[in-house]
């Protein structure tokens, strides 16, 4: 073991995936968690007997670095899950990816020849320089295509328009995807399809996507590593432009040579002494938009065969239904009951982050009911109320700048590595925020200089349709 020691500030996918590299290659680490678990908002639980996950998570990466992460924490314990998920709009489940005589059934020839109609007007007129989730989807999909698949599922999950939802968003998520490949992707019947939002298959720990982040922490304290849980970081120590600790909230002061943080980037700026003042204007100008997750143990087993479905009507309040009983049957440990989890998205100051936990279990069945995913008789074993805050950054137009402002700032200290989701303010993937963990670690091992903030910027998404690529086999 060397003498040098690195402090990471949270056991999520980016703090444990730096911590698991850094005992890999002998550097001592100390972990500290806000929370009694590992595995952020990738982690699984056990809920009535059966396991669950905190929302879908599923593995896709062509990084070599990733898939070796992947093969050695999980080794054979996974499955190949056959992907099903739907689009539920305007009382009509739509296949995703795109089935032309499902969609063909689901719409009007008034609505096809809409859709047809916006996207050919949109290659004639298109749109210069789209600054806007609005402008950038309208101008690659058309208006009539942009109102029903997109307009409404985003602004439930932003709670903003999408006319103030950065351009970056769609940049990152989409990507590549046009009407032209989605159509002929479902002409083609979707064989051979490699687009990252139409992949029909992946792999799946069996225990639960947290198993991952379980046996990386298993892996760090085996070789000696120490993992606080519940032990949240009040402060960040700076002497003379270096990051030489940090301070938990109890007062107590932790020294190493270098600190990893995945916490809220607005959190660590906050917990710094002397930032300037422009500095911490641009912090208070970033936002996060927190998770509902509401679990409901039904008495069936055969409710819908979809993973996950995203809910795009906006007479309803949820946006995504995971039933995981489509996921792997030892999840179900024998059960006959399925559990599905809706989730709901809010700020801190919506009424409905407030709501009581029957107030919540209520909506939820009502919701289903009203979407006839559920009988109205059904039996309604149980219901569980997660909440899960600051879950994802929101990229209103203008956070580039106050993001800019604060990254160059944090450059200008050393020993300082800021990562992950929470850490960068970057709708990161698992992937992202896996390999942001292993380059900042790689960073430290090999004196590299590798540029973090750069991870999940450009157009190349790390996620990838091929199969082979999501472990190592």
């Amino acid at each position: 073991m060397s003498n040098k020691k690195v402090i990471v500030i949270g056991a999520g996918p980016a703090g444990l995936a730096a911590a698991y590299q850094l005992m890999k290659n002998n550097v001592k680490v100390e972990v500290f968690e806000a929370s009694p678990f590992v595995g952020g908002m990738s982690r699984s639980f056990d809920l009535w007997d059966q396991r669950v996950d905190l929302g879908p998570h599923r593995f896709f990466s062509k990084d070599h670095r990733i898939n070796v992460f992947f093969d050695e924490l999980i080794k054979e314990d996974f499955t190949q899950v056959q992907r099903l998920t739907r689009i539920f709009y305007n009382k009509n489940f739509f296949d995703y990816p795109l089935k032309i005589f499902n969609v063909l059934g689901n719409l009007s020839l008034v609505t096809i020849t809409g859709i047809l109609y916006y996207y050919a007007k949109q290659r004639v007129f298109p749109i210069k320089n789209p600054d806007t989730f609005e402008k950038w989807v309208t101008n690659r999909f058309g208006k009539k295509l942009y109102t029903i698949f997109f307009k409404y599922y985003t602004e439930k999950l932003w709670g903003i328009p999408c006319s103030k939802i950065d351009a970056d968003w769609a940049a990152q998520r989409i990507k590549g995807l046009s009407l032209f490949e989605a159509v002929w992707s479902a002409f083609k019947g979707n064989r051979g399809n490699k687009h990252k939002t139409l992949v029909d298959e992946f792999s799946y720990p069996k225990n639960g996507t947290g198993t991952l982040y379980e046996r990386a922490a298993e892996y760090v304290i085996e070789k000696g590593g120490i993992i606080h849980k519940n032990t949240p970081i009040q402060n960040i120590v700076i002497e003379d432009g270096v990051c030489t600790g940090v301070i938990t909230k109890d007062g107590t002061q932790y020294s190493a040579d270098h600190v990893i943080s995945s916490m809220p980037l607005t959190y660590l700026l906050q917990g710094m002494n002397d930032v300037p003042e422009e500095v911490l204007k641009s912090v208070n100008r970033l936002y996060f938009r927190n998770t509902i997750l509401v679990y409901l143990e039904i008495d069936r087993k055969d409710l819908f065969e979809d993973n996950w479905i995203y809910v795009h009507s906006p007479e309803v309040k949820h946006g995504r239904i995971t039933n995981f009983r489509n996921w792997c049957p030892s999840l179900n440990r024998g059960k006959e009951t399925t559990i599905l989890c809706l989730e709901f998205w809010a700020f801190d100051s919506d009424p409905i982050w407030k709501e009581t936990d029957q107030y919540l279990g209520d909506l939820a069945i009502k919701e289903l009911k009203a979407l006839k995913l559920i009988k109205e008789t059904e039996v309604v074993e149980n219901t569980k109320i997660v909440r899960v805050p600051k879950c994802y950054p929101v990229y209103e137009i203008g956070y580039r700048s106050h993001l800019d402002i604060i990254e160059n700032y944090l450059m200008g200290i050393n020993k300082l590595t800021p990562i992950g989701r929470y850490g960068a303010f970057k709708y990161n993937n698992q992937d992202h925020s896996i390999l942001m963990g292993i380059l900042a670690a790689e960073n430290i091992v090999n004196n590299a200089d590798v540029d973090l903030w750069k991870i999940n910027t450009d157009t190349q998404y790390q996620e990838d349709g091929e199969v082979k690529d999501v472990l190592i086999q």
